[in-house]
């Protein structure tokens, strides 16, 4: 096992004496070509290209002597640190970080960061990068090869955004451009590059003036408390099938959370939409009706979220949209379950009136391949001031959770 392991952040700048220091005793030195190509690694030093962190880390523990790991920015930030502590590698590390390539983007872009979300993106996982730039007003976005501001931009179709693309950040090479989001996939960008994702609807708590919390749109905690909100919250009365108690049961279901694409197929008033946006989840809203989108769109402002609204019918609506991760089903019948269950998103909830409607509900969710629950739900609004019944409401819950096979 090497004697001593140093991972040094570098940021474009001078090294700093310790990093210096800690370079020059090294017998060993990995990095990417342009770190190997520093003058202060010795000549004399074995070299390791990095390309797999995993893989060098072996060699590294293999090592007789004092390693020195290079790495662009701060090595601790979505960096090398997380797999040279890896328990299987057995190595303790000493790190000299310096400034992140996150902060050098907003830096070169003049805009604040403690408001933004930071993803990392692969090739292997790149739509959840890109709910998260849906779902959000500011999101930086660490890109890999195949997992680019072209991949982001094609991905998000249908949705305006601006790129602020850094390129090469503290390199001769480096360059910053800015565009719409519907321009950038016509072009060939370097790796690495941060991509700042900006837009959609300013609201809720970015709104409002100074946080207290990084990132503190995720969650909404200075909006309204809790969840299952009131009719009062949406601007009225809701429809039967955005009750306060279905709601919050098939939002329990659903489980948004970000990174997630939720479809709302029959968004109606937009209250479980918004809900679904409340969590961090990115959220596509489908409707018929052009007043519904309407008013969907005016309680997704209001509430500071931001929502794709989709005017149109549904199953033929569904068809250009990208991968949902989870479905609430507001209307339709078995024809919109089915055309759901064929895109297989972990889960899709939809109610019924009846039991005939919850059986033919039921049975389209197993036809696509759904392990299916069903409870029928009873809910009795009382008033307080006499104790008497207000109101009573009963409905069927159906929801579909999709078959793992081995």
């Amino acid at each position: 096992m090497a004697d001593r392991v140093t991972v040094i952040g570098w940021d474009g700048s001078a090294l700093t004496t310790a990093a210096r220091s800690a370079l020059g005793a090294a017998t060993l030195v990995a990095g990417a070509a342009h770190h190997l190509a520093l003058p202060e690694v010795p000549p004399g030093a074995e070299r390791i290209r990095l390309g797999s962190v995993s893989l060098a880390a072996r060699r590294i523990a293999q090592h007789r002597g004092t390693a020195v790991v290079l790495a662009d920015g701060d090595p601790g930030f979505f960096g090398v640190v997380r797999t040279l502590r890896a328990p299987e590698h057995g190595l303790e590390v000493e790190v000299v970080p310096a400034v992140s390539s996150v902060a050098t983007a907003f830096a070169r872009a003049g805009m604040p960061w403690d408001d933004a979300q930071i993803v990392v993106a692969h090739s292997r996982d790149l739509r959840r990068a890109v709910n998260v730039c849906r779902a959000h007003t500011k999101v930086a976005v660490l890109t890999s090869p195949g997992a680019g501001p072209a991949e982001l931009a094609l991905l998000l179709t249908g949705v305006h955004r601006t790129f602020v693309i850094c390129e090469a950040l503290g390199t001769d090479r480096e360059r910053v451009t800015v565009l719409t989001s519907d321009k950038v996939a016509d072009l060939d960008w370097r790796d690495p590059n941060v991509v700042i994702v900006i837009g959609g609807s300013p609201g809720g708590a970015a709104a409002q003036g100074t946080g207290w919390i990084a990132a503190h749109e995720v969650g909404h905690p200075t909006g309204p408390r809790g969840w299952g909100l009131p009719a009062r919250a949406y601007g009225g009365v809701l429809d039967e099938g955005e009750s306060v108690q279905l709601r919050t049961a098939q939002l329990a279901r659903l489980g948004p959370r970000v990174g997630d694409l939720v479809w709302d197929i029959g968004s109606g008033n937009g209250a479980a939409a918004v809900e679904a946006a409340r969590f961090g989840a990115a959220v596509i809203a489908v409707d018929a009706d052009p007043d519904a989108c309407g008013r969907t769109a005016a309680v997704a402002r209001r509430h500071g979220v931001q929502l794709q609204i989709v005017h149109g019918r549904a199953p033929q609506i569904l068809e250009d949209l990208p991968e949902p991760d989870v479905v609430r089903v507001g209307g339709g019948g078995a024809a919109v379950i089915a055309a759901c269950a064929a895109r297989r998103p972990e889960r899709i909830v939809a109610h019924a009136a009846t039991r005939d409607e919850a059986e033919s509900l039921g049975g389209a969710l197993a036809d696509g391949g759904y392990d299916v629950e069903c409870v029928l739900l009873q809910s009795v609004d009382l008033d307080t001031s006499v104790w008497v019944e207000r109101e009573r409401a009963v409905v069927f819950l159906l929801s579909g959770y999709r078959v793992s096979h081995p």
